[in-house]
């Protein structure tokens, strides 16, 4: 062990955290049985204790995972056992009376169909009493509800509410009694805590200062980086930042409690106080920063980070603030069982470790080579931080970010006056609008500096690179950095590491594209693959231009496509109908594209989906132009002829009609006809045969992802060589059905699906149109 290391506690906060992990995963019968072989094994060890100090830390471990398995033993058998937990394994409905433990956020996942994901909020809450089967049942227990945004927006953590809603089973690993979901108001509710309404009202006041005195992204991250609220975010802002390695920054982190209490300690310095007030100073700005954000396990978690980041930077030593890590963690654990299979947990404890552990030793060596002090620390934090959390990132997201460290470099000097500017303009809001605005007007150079490094960030090509996911991936790439980092301790091998990263960096990254087949040269059409949902891109003849047909159910995939195929214009981007697996990129698009146009169909339903496109477009000063049948759109290399819909059907439609109501385009391309048909399903497909036009194409983009409402004689009609089927890996609608790409098959059609290949493109071939699938040119294929 190194004498520059203390890692007695280390063990035991291991320990303490497999323990809880099988009692979260394998249930309460595995924690109880570690909690006997523990009550065991204890006195066996007890008599060496007294003598070795290996057996009073072993002594040390097995009581601390004893006590855990113990209290997970109880905690897991009652929340398995709890009435409401029974009532949710059979779906039945309930009435509750739940104490709310956090504000409702919208759920900004993938959204399918006519519902869009941020319709639907989640909460967690405290049950107090409910209403099942006609028993009344007091036991009390952690629920999640599923509620309705619109209607619950306006509450907050500690107010008391009753539910009406149907139970369901929890997500495994959570000791959650229940997830209910809510489709109504919360009745009966009562006032929350004077001390949460006013961090309530801190809160909005900063939303609303921040959105008077600032531009739309910088309005948006502000109180995410002094709240972790991401909610008034662009969506085209928030994906630079996860892409550039920096979204970090918007959560609620031990960095934020770091500065601000930081902030707090220099300011009494200053002002010649002594160490007992500077520690109750900036201890109380520590608890009311925990207020202002809201107790919340994820806030709870940071608040113990920053006491232990700001216990590194007050002692300077890696030997004491190690075992204070330790106890954390311990405590933490004992506490919020439920972090153990918390990725959020496991980057705090990575990257504070990387902290107190790697970055004080490469600061110092570094300022030993003639780096000065303040550039040595900025180097060597993030570059600790990020080698410490990128197994777990790539485990988590199967990318490793190589402008992550560069981009955190070019961040890291701002991010902490923006933050004390924003947490003072935060306080005094309620007391001075104007003085609020003076502070908020401050931080404005800083925050238009960090959505300038992550849009920059997030534009190198090559920033990510592919990893093997999941717990391998992570390990693999564990063992590569401790190698690494052990080899890098020879002069000799530091120069040739040095030089191998300066070949990656300048040579490598940047040819990466350029050789591996993709985009294939030539390209007339890209099926994206976005998930459940249709994103298409079609070359217009034009460099760097394209046609863009949906954007797929996220700002995030469609925009990566574009971004791979190099396009940097789309004169017109249709969007088919206004289900949200077909506009949930269109944001994204508009943000990072030059774009003349949208074009949307004659049916303007569901309302939500036609005011969010208006919106955005508004934003963005790109005009919402109407596309019907008849119309025609032609460039150099394509050619759209529009087919459906007929306007006159709009008048009779509804919300209901959206998939029949869809745009269906036949292109012409040099690699032959194509035909897009949105999601349109039999009464769709019927007028089409009825109304006479040729349906011949090359190329079929097959109706709704494939589903089983598509007609032999509709296929049949077509009589394509190649059928696109754009459709989500895993997705619960059973999307595409066998019968249709049976039926596909035994006409000779090749079948090519977005889930297994990836994009696909198609471009011309001697014979007709040819495939090539992304990252694999040598699969193209005549047809």
């Amino acid at each position: 062990m190194s004498p520059g290391l203390d890692l007695r506690l280390a063990p035991a906060a291991a320990a303490v955290w497999a323990v809880t992990l099988v009692g979260l995963l394998v249930g309460w019968t595995a924690a109880a049985a570690l909690a006997a072989l523990a009550l065991l094994v204890v006195p066996l060890v007890v008599p060496a204790a007294r003598h070795r100090a290996w057996a009073r830390g072993a002594l040390v471990v097995l009581l601390l995972a004893g006590v855990t398995a113990a209290g997970m033993a109880v905690r897991a058998h009652r929340a398995e056992h709890h009435p409401v937990r029974q009532a949710a394994h059979h779906g039945e409905r309930l009435t509750a009376r739940v104490t709310l433990t956090s504000a409702p956020v919208p759920l900004h996942g993938p959204s399918f169909g006519a519902r869009r994901a941020q319709d639907r909020a989640l909460v967690r809450a405290e049950l107090e009493t409910a209403e099942v089967r006609g028993r009344h049942v007091r036991a009390g227990g952690p629920v999640v509800l599923l509620v309705p945004t619109a209607q619950w927006r306006e509450l907050i953590a500690g107010q008391r509410v009753t539910v009406h809603g149907k139970a369901a089973p929890p997500r495994p690993g959570e000791l959650t009694i229940a997830a209910v979901q809510v489709f109504d108001a919360p009745a009966e509710v009562a006032p929350a805590p004077g001390w949460q309404r006013a961090a309530a009202d801190l809160r909005e006041g900063l939303r609303s200062t921040a959105a008077a005195e600032l531009g739309p992204a910088a309005a948006g991250l502000l109180p995410g980086l002094v709240i972790g609220d991401t909610s008034g975010l662009p969506p085209e802002v928030a994906q630079d930042f996860d892409a550039a390695g920096l979204t970090h920054l918007m959560a609620v982190s031990g960095a934020n409690l770091a500065i601000v209490c930081g902030a707090v300690l220099l300011l009494l310095h200053l002002v010649g106080a002594g160490p007992v007030l500077s520690v109750l100073g900036a201890g109380a700005a520590l608890v009311g920063f925990v207020v202002l954000a809201g107790p919340e396990p994820s806030v709870l978690r940071a608040a113990a980070m920053g006491a232990i980041s700001l216990l590194a930077l007050a002692l300077g030593r890696r030997r004491s603030a190690l075992p204070v890590l330790s106890a954390s963690v311990i405590g933490l654990l004992l506490l919020l069982p439920e972090l153990a299979t918390s990725p959020g947990f496991a980057l705090s404890v990575a990257a504070t470790a990387g902290l107190v552990l790697l970055a004080p030793a490469w600061a110092a060596g570094l300022r030993d080579r003639g780096v000065p002090i303040g550039a040595a620390e900025a180097v060597a934090v993030p570059l600790a931080a990020h080698v410490v959390t990128a197994p777990l990132v790539a485990a988590l997201s199967g990318t490793v970010s190589l402008v992550a460290v560069p981009a955190n470099l070019l961040a890291g000097p701002v991010v902490a006056p923006a933050t004390v500017f924003g947490v003072l303009a935060t306080v005094v809001a309620p007391l001075s609008a104007w003085l609020a605005g003076t502070f908020t007007w401050l931080a404005a150079p800083e925050l238009e500096w960090l959505v300038l490094v992550a849009d920059r960030a997030a534009a190198v090509p090559g920033g990510a690179v592919d990893w093997l996911p999941g717990t391998a991936g992570g390990l693999l790439l564990a063992g590569l950095l401790l190698v690494v980092l052990i080899a890098l301790r020879g002069k000799r091998i530091r120069v040739l590491v040095s030089v191998a990263l300066l070949l990656v960096v300048l040579v490598l990254v940047p040819v990466r594209n350029a050789v591996s087949g993709w985009p294939v040269p030539g390209w007339s059409m890209v099926a994206c693959d976005v998930g459940q949902g249709d994103g298409l891109v079609l070359a217009t003849g034009r460099p760097e231009e394209a046609v863009v047909v949906d954007t797929g159910p996220d700002v995030e995939r469609a925009t990566a496509c574009l971004q791979r195929l190099g396009v940097r214009r789309v004169p017109l981007a249709v969007l088919t109908h206004l289900h949200a697996d077909h506009i949930g990129g269109l944001a994204g698009l508009l943000g990072e594209f030059a774009v003349g146009a949208v074009a949307v169909g004659p049916l303007r339903e569901p309302a939500w989906a036609m005011r969010e496109v208006v919106r955005n477009a508004r934003a963005h000063r790109v005009p919402v132009v109407p596309m019907q049948s008849g119309q025609r759109a032609s460039w150099p290399g394509l050619v759209l002829d529009v087919l459906a819909p007929d306007p006159a059907l709009a008048r009779t439609q509804t919300a209901e009609d959206a998939n029949d109501a869809s745009i269906v385009l036949l292109a012409t391309t040099p690699a032959g006809r194509l035909l897009l048909t949105g999601d349109v399903e039999l009464p769709a497909q019927g007028r089409l045969l009825s109304s006479g036009v040729d349906l011949r194409a090359d190329v079929l983009k097959v109706p709704h992802h494939g589903s089983r409402y598509t007609t032999p004689r509709f296929l049949s009609a077509v009589r394509p060589r190649t059928a696109v089927i754009s459709v989500g890996d895993g997705n619960s609608y059973g999307h595409p059905s066998p019968f249709v790409v049976d039926t596909l098959a035994r006409a000779g059609t090749a079948v090519l699906r977005t889930d297994h290949e990836g994009d696909i493109a198609i471009l011309p071939g001697p014979h007709g149109p040819r495939h090539v699938s992304r990252g694999d040119p040598l699969r193209a294929v005549d047809r």
